[in-house]
């Protein structure tokens, strides 16, 4: 059984920063990509940052300069630095982990329990 287990979430004041950890537990064999999505109340689930297998990132136009996502494989954890936040920032933030267990199997998407981020002041 694999977990995915976040961090890092909490209250600022705009203009503030926060830096969120997911840490993947289990049998793992290998993690292609690793991302973080957020929703806000009304809103639908929207990718915020992607970091590939390969090495590449991508982060969406909203949060572009000011976010940053980083994988740590040795670890099988990913990090995203939040910077200059905003309230539109305040979201559920979700990581999100595509795996397969063991080299027999497919890859298989999991999701962590959701780290509140609000951006108030």
């Amino acid at each position: 059984q694999v977990q995915l287990v976040e961090s890092g979430g909490g209250l600022v004041q705009p203009g503030g920063s926060l830096r969120l950890s997911c840490a993947a537990s289990g049998t793992i064999f290998q993690i292609n990509t690793m991302a973080w999505y957020r929703q806000a109340p009304g809103k639908q689930r929207e990718l915020v940052a992607l970091a590939t297998g390969g090495g590449g990132t991508n982060t969406a136009d909203s949060v572009k300069g000011r976010f940053t996502i980083s994988r740590d494989n040795a670890k099988n954890t990913v990090t995203l630095q939040m910077n200059s936040l905003k309230p539109e920032d305040t979201a559920v933030y979700y990581c999100y982990m595509v795996l397969r267990q063991n080299w027999r199997d497919t890859y298989q998407t999991y999701w962590g329990q959701g780290t509140q981020v609000t951006v108030s002041s």
